[in-house]
């Protein structure tokens, strides 16, 4: 079940990825552009908009590989993913993605959803990065899972929006997207909590064994 999830992730992952390189022709009216030619003019959106897509590919791609053992056990290997991560969502990703919210025009709902999760994206990762610092290698796996549950959030939305446009609902009928905003972070979130929980009991598990 596991390795089917990881591939799972890895696809789509590698499409989001794949979808951006039409962008590098960094032409103002390239497909999803086509819709947000209002804010595009305003001057503000496309550097947001190149900074986020961009920095998201690269971060989506070093974080899915930083929960490989491989890459795990490959110290330095992992620390310069880890930077890359890190530093790409508190310099790029995020910042892209606040200026990009105020653009959504999907109401004040999805607006909140997005504004939330991308705070505390910046939060996990800014906890995550201080308690490796600190020494607290169990505590930055766990802020590290609920980050990339965060940054995932880019793939479900997604996908959640390519499910609707098959299913011929779209995102145009009233609420559609509101649902998908909360949807695309709110259960990722809900894993990585399961995961940490989970991981908590094992390792309470060996301690009581060992006593």
């Amino acid at each position: 079940m596991y390795t089917f999830l990881r591939i799972f992730a890895l696809f789509w992952i590698v499409a989001l990825c794949a979808g951006t390189i039409q962008y590098l022709s960094f032409k103002p009216d390239v497909d999803f552009l086509k819709l947000k030619q209002a804010a595009v003019q305003t001057g503000y959106y496309l550097p947001a908009f190149y900074s986020h897509i961009f920095a998201s590919s690269i971060i989506l791609l070093a974080g899915f590989f930083q929960f490989s053992k491989r890459v795990y056990n490959n110290r330095p290997l992992h620390r310069a993913l880890g930077k890359v991560y890190i530093l790409g969502i508190l310099l790029f990703a995020a910042p892209g993605a606040y200026v990009m919210s105020f653009f959504i025009n999907r109401g004040a709902g999805v607006f909140i959803s997005f504004m939330l999760q991308n705070t505390l994206w910046i939060v996990f990762t800014i906890a995550a990065w201080v308690k490796i610092k600190k020494g607290d290698v169990q505590g930055h796996v766990n802020m590290m899972r609920r980050s990339y549950a965060l940054a995932f959030a880019a793939v479900m939305l997604r996908l959640y929006i390519w499910l609707l446009s098959v299913a011929g609902m779209g995102v145009q009928f009233e609420n559609n997207y509101l649902i998908i905003a909360f949807l695309s972070w709110v259960p990722n979130l809900a894993v990585a909590e399961l995961i940490n929980f989970r991981a908590k009991t094992a390792v309470l598990t060996m301690v009581n064994k060992d006593h």
